[in-house]
Protein backbone atom coordinates (compact mmCIF):
# COMPACT_ATOMS: atom_id res chain seq x y z
CA UNK A 1 0.00 0.00 0.00
CA UNK A 2 1.37 3.54 -1.02
CA UNK A 3 1.53 5.73 1.60
CA UNK A 4 1.32 9.98 0.90
CA UNK A 5 4.82 11.15 1.43
CA UNK A 6 5.37 14.89 2.48
CA UNK A 7 7.39 17.05 0.45
CA UNK A 8 11.02 17.53 1.11
CA UNK A 9 12.52 20.80 2.42
CA UNK A 10 13.40 21.61 -1.29
CA UNK A 11 10.38 20.55 -2.52
CA UNK A 12 7.84 23.43 -0.29
CA UNK A 13 10.63 25.83 -1.38
CA UNK A 14 9.80 25.67 -5.28
CA UNK A 15 6.28 25.47 -4.03
CA UNK A 16 6.41 28.62 -2.03
CA UNK A 17 8.75 30.31 -5.23
CA UNK A 18 6.16 29.36 -7.64
CA UNK A 19 3.34 30.94 -5.67
CA UNK A 20 5.13 34.34 -4.44
CA UNK A 21 6.03 34.31 -8.54
CA UNK A 22 2.68 33.95 -9.46
CA UNK A 23 0.74 35.52 -6.38
CA UNK A 24 -1.29 32.19 -5.80
CA UNK A 25 -1.18 29.63 -2.82
CA UNK A 26 -2.68 25.92 -2.69
CA UNK A 27 -6.29 25.61 -3.38
CA UNK A 28 -8.46 22.79 -1.64
CA UNK A 29 -10.64 20.83 -4.52
CA UNK A 30 -14.14 22.30 -2.69
CA UNK A 31 -15.75 24.28 -0.22
CA UNK A 32 -17.18 23.33 3.26
CA UNK A 33 -20.54 24.39 5.12
CA UNK A 34 -20.09 23.63 8.53
CA UNK A 35 -23.56 23.64 11.04
CA UNK A 36 -22.76 25.40 13.36
CA UNK A 37 -25.19 23.48 15.56
CA UNK A 38 -21.99 21.31 15.84
CA UNK A 39 -20.15 24.04 17.62
CA UNK A 40 -23.21 23.83 20.35
CA UNK A 41 -24.85 20.62 20.80
CA UNK A 42 -23.60 18.70 23.93
CA UNK A 43 -24.52 15.21 22.39
CA UNK A 44 -21.89 15.99 19.40
CA UNK A 45 -19.18 16.93 22.08
CA UNK A 46 -20.33 13.28 23.46
CA UNK A 47 -19.53 11.41 20.31
CA UNK A 48 -16.23 13.79 19.20
CA UNK A 49 -14.68 12.44 22.90
CA UNK A 50 -15.58 8.74 21.86
CA UNK A 51 -13.51 9.51 18.46
CA UNK A 52 -10.58 10.62 20.82
CA UNK A 53 -10.66 7.77 22.64
CA UNK A 54 -10.80 5.57 19.63
CA UNK A 55 -7.66 7.10 18.31
CA UNK A 56 -4.18 7.09 18.48
CA UNK A 57 -3.76 10.38 20.16
CA UNK A 58 -0.42 12.00 20.82
CA UNK A 59 -0.38 12.39 24.84
CA UNK A 60 3.09 13.70 25.37
CA UNK A 61 6.58 14.44 24.31
CA UNK A 62 8.93 11.68 24.38
CA UNK A 63 10.91 14.28 26.36
CA UNK A 64 8.43 14.25 28.97
CA UNK A 65 9.61 11.11 30.34
CA UNK A 66 13.07 11.34 30.09
CA UNK A 67 14.14 8.46 32.97
CA UNK A 68 12.87 5.55 34.78
CA UNK A 69 10.12 6.82 37.01
CA UNK A 70 9.32 9.80 35.24
CA UNK A 71 5.48 10.47 34.86
CA UNK A 72 2.79 12.84 33.26
CA UNK A 73 -1.02 12.21 34.78
CA UNK A 74 -3.41 14.12 33.39
CA UNK A 75 -6.70 14.34 31.37
CA UNK A 76 -7.52 13.06 28.15
CA UNK A 77 -10.44 13.03 26.21
CA UNK A 78 -12.29 13.20 30.17
CA UNK A 79 -10.35 10.36 31.40
CA UNK A 80 -7.37 10.34 34.10
CA UNK A 81 -4.37 9.13 32.99
CA UNK A 82 -1.01 7.92 33.65
CA UNK A 83 1.86 7.92 31.87
CA UNK A 84 5.09 6.48 32.85
CA UNK A 85 8.63 5.29 31.90
CA UNK A 86 9.39 2.47 33.14
CA UNK A 87 12.82 0.58 34.68
CA UNK A 88 13.17 -1.31 30.96
CA UNK A 89 12.56 2.49 28.89
CA UNK A 90 9.17 1.23 27.75
CA UNK A 91 6.22 3.79 28.19
CA UNK A 92 3.19 2.38 29.93
CA UNK A 93 -0.16 4.45 29.67
CA UNK A 94 -2.57 3.16 32.52
CA UNK A 95 -6.17 4.49 33.96
CA UNK A 96 -5.32 7.18 37.03
CA UNK A 97 -7.27 4.84 39.41
CA UNK A 98 -6.41 3.27 42.07
CA UNK A 99 -7.34 -0.51 41.76
CA UNK A 100 -8.89 -0.66 45.55
CA UNK A 101 -11.40 2.33 45.78
CA UNK A 102 -10.48 4.33 42.67
CA UNK A 103 -8.57 7.51 44.00
CA UNK A 104 -6.38 8.78 41.77
CA UNK A 105 -2.57 7.84 42.86
CA UNK A 106 -1.09 10.74 40.95
CA UNK A 107 -1.18 14.36 39.65
CA UNK A 108 1.20 16.41 37.33
CA UNK A 109 4.80 15.35 36.85
CA UNK A 110 7.52 14.21 38.60
CA UNK A 111 9.82 11.03 38.95
CA UNK A 112 9.07 8.29 41.28
CA UNK A 113 10.27 4.58 42.25
CA UNK A 114 6.32 3.21 43.04
CA UNK A 115 3.42 4.80 43.22
CA UNK A 116 1.39 5.32 46.78
CA UNK A 117 -2.18 5.83 47.11
CA UNK A 118 -2.35 8.46 48.82
CA UNK A 119 -5.74 7.14 50.34
CA UNK A 120 -4.82 3.63 51.90
CA UNK A 121 -1.62 3.16 50.63
CA UNK A 122 -2.23 0.69 48.23
CA UNK A 123 1.18 0.72 46.51
CA UNK A 124 2.16 0.24 42.37
CA UNK A 125 5.54 -0.57 40.42
CA UNK A 126 6.60 1.30 37.57
CA UNK A 127 4.62 -1.34 35.55
CA UNK A 128 1.43 -0.90 36.68
CA UNK A 129 1.32 -4.22 39.17
CA UNK A 130 0.39 -3.94 42.90
CA UNK A 131 2.96 -4.93 45.00
CA UNK A 132 1.84 -3.83 48.43
CA UNK A 133 -2.03 -3.87 50.78
CA UNK A 134 -1.62 -2.60 53.49
CA UNK A 135 -3.07 -5.12 56.01
CA UNK A 136 -3.68 -7.14 53.08
CA UNK A 137 -5.37 -9.82 55.61
CA UNK A 138 -8.37 -7.93 55.88
CA UNK A 139 -9.05 -8.85 51.78
CA UNK A 140 -9.71 -12.24 52.02
CA UNK A 141 -9.62 -13.45 48.25
CA UNK A 142 -7.80 -10.68 46.89
CA UNK A 143 -5.52 -12.01 43.72
CA UNK A 144 -3.22 -9.18 43.81
CA UNK A 145 -1.80 -10.69 40.36
CA UNK A 146 -4.61 -9.10 39.03
CA UNK A 147 -5.45 -6.25 40.51
CA UNK A 148 -2.89 -4.13 38.81
CA UNK A 149 -3.12 -0.71 37.46
CA UNK A 150 -5.29 -0.70 34.28
CA UNK A 151 -3.11 -0.07 30.98
CA UNK A 152 -4.46 1.20 27.78
CA UNK A 153 -3.03 0.77 24.36
CA UNK A 154 0.27 3.28 23.81
CA UNK A 155 3.09 3.11 21.59
CA UNK A 156 6.10 5.65 21.30
CA UNK A 157 7.49 7.07 18.12
CA UNK A 158 9.02 9.73 16.45
CA UNK A 159 9.71 11.98 19.76
CA UNK A 160 6.25 11.11 21.08
CA UNK A 161 4.33 8.86 23.45
CA UNK A 162 0.56 8.09 21.72
CA UNK A 163 -2.50 6.91 23.55
CA UNK A 164 -5.98 4.87 22.48
CA UNK A 165 -7.69 4.51 25.15
CA UNK A 166 -10.38 2.45 23.13
CA UNK A 167 -10.73 -0.43 20.75
CA UNK A 168 -11.32 -0.53 17.57
CA UNK A 169 -9.52 2.09 16.74
CA UNK A 170 -10.67 3.99 13.70
CA UNK A 171 -9.90 2.97 10.60
CA UNK A 172 -7.25 5.41 8.92
CA UNK A 173 -5.35 6.70 11.73
CA UNK A 174 -2.31 4.76 11.11
CA UNK A 175 1.26 6.26 12.45
CA UNK A 176 2.89 5.08 9.97
CA UNK A 177 2.15 7.88 8.48
CA UNK A 178 3.62 10.35 10.54
CA UNK A 179 7.06 11.66 10.13
CA UNK A 180 9.59 12.13 13.54
CA UNK A 181 8.57 15.74 14.59
CA UNK A 182 10.33 15.99 18.07
CA UNK A 183 13.95 15.22 16.89
CA UNK A 184 16.39 13.90 19.72
CA UNK A 185 18.23 17.13 19.70
CA UNK A 186 15.75 18.92 21.39
CA UNK A 187 15.21 19.76 25.08
CA UNK A 188 12.03 20.25 26.79
CA UNK A 189 11.81 23.84 28.48
CA UNK A 190 8.06 23.13 30.13
CA UNK A 191 5.01 23.19 29.94
CA UNK A 192 1.90 25.10 30.68
CA UNK A 193 -2.13 24.16 31.01
CA UNK A 194 -4.51 27.23 29.97
CA UNK A 195 -8.49 27.14 29.76
CA UNK A 196 -10.05 29.00 26.86
CA UNK A 197 -13.85 29.47 26.93
CA UNK A 198 -14.34 28.42 23.36
CA UNK A 199 -15.29 25.56 21.52
CA UNK A 200 -12.14 22.83 20.75
CA UNK A 201 -12.66 22.47 17.22
CA UNK A 202 -12.99 26.82 16.69
CA UNK A 203 -9.53 26.94 18.15
CA UNK A 204 -8.23 23.97 16.10
CA UNK A 205 -9.30 25.60 13.07
CA UNK A 206 -7.29 28.80 13.91
CA UNK A 207 -3.93 26.87 13.29
CA UNK A 208 -4.44 25.66 9.51
CA UNK A 209 -5.20 28.30 7.32
CA UNK A 210 -3.26 31.67 6.15
CA UNK A 211 -6.25 33.28 4.95
CA UNK A 212 -6.07 35.58 8.12
CA UNK A 213 -2.76 36.60 8.42
CA UNK A 214 -2.60 39.56 6.83
CA UNK A 215 -5.93 41.18 8.86
CA UNK A 216 -5.38 39.55 12.08
CA UNK A 217 -1.33 39.83 12.49
CA UNK A 218 -0.62 43.25 10.65
CA UNK A 219 1.90 43.87 13.29
CA UNK A 220 3.28 40.68 14.15
CA UNK A 221 3.42 37.95 12.06
CA UNK A 222 2.61 39.65 8.64
CA UNK A 223 5.68 41.55 8.36
CA UNK A 224 7.54 38.64 8.35
CA UNK A 225 5.04 36.50 6.41
CA UNK A 226 2.55 36.23 3.37
CA UNK A 227 -1.02 36.48 3.57
CA UNK A 228 -2.68 33.95 2.22
CA UNK A 229 -0.23 31.99 0.73
CA UNK A 230 0.45 28.11 2.01
CA UNK A 231 1.41 25.02 0.99
CA UNK A 232 -1.11 22.50 2.38
CA UNK A 233 -0.70 18.82 2.39
CA UNK A 234 -2.75 15.63 3.69
CA UNK A 235 -0.41 12.49 5.19
CA UNK A 236 -3.33 9.85 6.09
CA UNK A 237 -6.14 11.59 8.51
CA UNK A 238 -3.61 14.42 9.24
CA UNK A 239 -2.66 18.15 7.41
CA UNK A 240 0.86 19.81 7.39
CA UNK A 241 0.52 23.69 6.63
CA UNK A 242 3.46 25.37 5.66
CA UNK A 243 3.82 29.02 6.41
CA UNK A 244 6.78 30.83 5.00
CA UNK A 245 8.57 33.90 5.77
CA UNK A 246 9.71 36.88 3.31
CA UNK A 247 13.34 35.69 4.54
CA UNK A 248 12.82 32.72 1.91
CA UNK A 249 13.78 35.31 -0.70
CA UNK A 250 16.94 34.58 0.34
CA UNK A 251 17.81 31.17 -0.86
CA UNK A 252 16.93 32.39 -4.37
CA UNK A 253 20.47 32.10 -5.66
CA UNK A 254 21.24 28.91 -3.77
CA UNK A 255 21.58 25.52 -5.46
CA UNK A 256 18.16 23.85 -4.87
CA UNK A 257 19.79 20.91 -3.22
CA UNK A 258 20.60 22.57 -0.05
CA UNK A 259 17.58 24.36 0.56
CA UNK A 260 16.59 23.90 3.76
CA UNK A 261 13.50 25.50 5.95
CA UNK A 262 14.78 26.00 8.97
CA UNK A 263 14.14 29.77 9.82
CA UNK A 264 12.28 30.04 6.47
CA UNK A 265 8.88 28.69 7.04
CA UNK A 266 6.75 27.10 10.05
CA UNK A 267 5.54 24.21 9.44
CA UNK A 268 2.14 23.78 11.52
CA UNK A 269 1.30 19.62 11.96
CA UNK A 270 -1.87 19.25 13.06
CA UNK A 271 -2.05 15.11 14.28
CA UNK A 272 -5.98 14.68 13.89
CA UNK A 273 -8.11 14.89 15.78
CA UNK A 274 -6.71 17.24 18.21
CA UNK A 275 -2.71 18.14 18.68
CA UNK A 276 -1.11 20.77 16.82
CA UNK A 277 2.86 20.72 16.87
CA UNK A 278 4.62 23.88 15.26
CA UNK A 279 7.86 24.38 14.17
CA UNK A 280 9.61 28.14 14.77
CA UNK A 281 13.06 29.44 14.36
CA UNK A 282 14.51 27.68 17.88
CA UNK A 283 11.46 25.94 19.08
CA UNK A 284 8.91 23.63 18.58
CA UNK A 285 5.68 23.85 20.19
CA UNK A 286 3.46 21.28 20.56
CA UNK A 287 -0.10 21.75 21.85
CA UNK A 288 -2.83 19.23 22.97
CA UNK A 289 -6.53 20.71 23.26
CA UNK A 290 -8.66 18.92 25.33
CA UNK A 291 -12.73 19.22 25.24
CA UNK A 292 -13.78 20.28 28.44
CA UNK A 293 -17.17 21.35 27.66
CA UNK A 294 -19.00 23.05 24.07
CA UNK A 295 -17.74 26.34 25.59
CA UNK A 296 -14.15 25.26 26.93
CA UNK A 297 -11.19 23.85 26.02
CA UNK A 298 -7.90 23.42 27.69
CA UNK A 299 -4.86 23.53 26.27
CA UNK A 300 -1.80 21.62 27.46
CA UNK A 301 1.85 23.59 25.49
CA UNK A 302 5.06 21.74 25.49
CA UNK A 303 7.77 24.37 24.67
CA UNK A 304 10.90 22.39 22.86
CA UNK A 305 13.93 24.02 21.58
CA UNK A 306 17.37 22.98 20.25
CA UNK A 307 19.20 26.50 21.83
CA UNK A 308 22.31 25.91 23.83
CA UNK A 309 20.94 26.34 27.64
CA UNK A 310 23.43 29.02 27.86
CA UNK A 311 23.01 33.10 28.25
CA UNK A 312 22.94 34.02 24.06
CA UNK A 313 20.34 30.93 23.72
CA UNK A 314 18.37 31.62 26.75
CA UNK A 315 18.11 35.56 25.68
CA UNK A 316 17.09 34.03 21.68
CA UNK A 317 14.36 32.16 23.53
CA UNK A 318 13.00 35.01 25.38
CA UNK A 319 13.02 37.25 21.90
CA UNK A 320 11.62 34.79 19.87
CA UNK A 321 8.98 33.52 22.08
CA UNK A 322 7.61 37.10 22.92
CA UNK A 323 6.95 37.45 19.06
CA UNK A 324 5.33 34.06 18.95
CA UNK A 325 3.30 34.59 22.30
CA UNK A 326 2.40 37.97 20.49
CA UNK A 327 0.73 36.46 17.37
CA UNK A 328 -0.95 33.96 19.48
CA UNK A 329 -2.80 36.04 21.91
CA UNK A 330 -3.79 37.36 18.54
CA UNK A 331 -5.54 34.36 17.50
CA UNK A 332 -6.67 33.64 20.94
CA UNK A 333 -8.97 37.09 20.71
CA UNK A 334 -10.19 36.18 17.26
CA UNK A 335 -11.28 32.31 18.43
CA UNK A 336 -13.15 34.07 21.86
CA UNK A 337 -14.75 36.20 19.65
CA UNK A 338 -16.20 33.48 17.22
CA UNK A 339 -17.34 31.30 20.64
CA UNK A 340 -19.12 34.63 21.92
CA UNK A 341 -20.33 35.12 18.58
CA UNK A 342 -22.51 31.69 18.14
CA UNK A 343 -25.24 33.51 20.61
CA UNK A 344 -25.87 35.84 18.15
CA UNK A 345 -27.50 33.08 15.78
CA UNK A 346 -26.07 35.12 12.61
CA UNK A 347 -25.33 31.82 11.24
CA UNK A 348 -26.54 28.43 11.01
CA UNK A 349 -23.26 27.14 9.15
CA UNK A 350 -19.74 28.54 8.57
CA UNK A 351 -18.70 28.44 5.37
CA UNK A 352 -14.64 27.11 5.08
CA UNK A 353 -12.72 28.12 1.56
CA UNK A 354 -10.61 26.25 -1.35
CA UNK A 355 -8.04 28.41 0.66
CA UNK A 356 -9.20 26.68 4.08
CA UNK A 357 -8.48 23.14 2.69
CA UNK A 358 -7.26 21.79 5.89
CA UNK A 359 -10.19 22.66 8.21
CA UNK A 360 -11.68 21.15 5.19
CA UNK A 361 -9.81 17.92 5.21
CA UNK A 362 -10.32 18.42 9.45
CA UNK A 363 -13.92 18.28 9.38
CA UNK A 364 -14.66 15.47 6.43
CA UNK A 365 -12.27 13.33 8.63
CA UNK A 366 -14.22 14.63 12.26
CA UNK A 367 -17.63 13.96 10.31
CA UNK A 368 -17.04 10.72 9.08
CA UNK A 369 -15.49 9.16 12.66
CA UNK A 370 -18.41 10.99 14.42
CA UNK A 371 -20.80 8.68 12.18
CA UNK A 372 -18.69 5.86 12.88
CA UNK A 373 -18.55 6.30 16.72
CA UNK A 374 -22.28 6.51 16.97
CA UNK A 375 -24.19 4.21 17.81
CA UNK A 376 -21.79 1.14 17.90
CA UNK A 377 -18.68 2.26 18.65
CA UNK A 378 -19.19 4.93 21.69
Amino acid sequence: MNRPRLLNDAQVVERVFGHIDARTTDLGESSWREPVGNYRCAERLSAELAVLRHVPVAYCPSLALPEPGSYVARTAAGTPLLAVRGEDAKVRVFRNACRHRGAEIAAGTGCRKAFACRYHGWTYGLDGSLRRVPHEHGFPGLDISVRGLVEVESVERGGLVYVTQRQPPFPGCELDVVPELLPPRYRLLGCTEDELPVNWKIFAEGFLEGYHIRSTHSQTFYPRQYDNLNVIERFGRNNRVTFPYRAIEKLRDVDRRQHSADGVVTYVYHLFPNVVIATFPNRIVMAVLEPLAVDRTRTVTYNLSDRPDDEEGRETLRRDGDFVSAGTREDREMVCGIQRSLASEANDHFEFGRFESAIVHFHACLHEAVNWVRPSHA
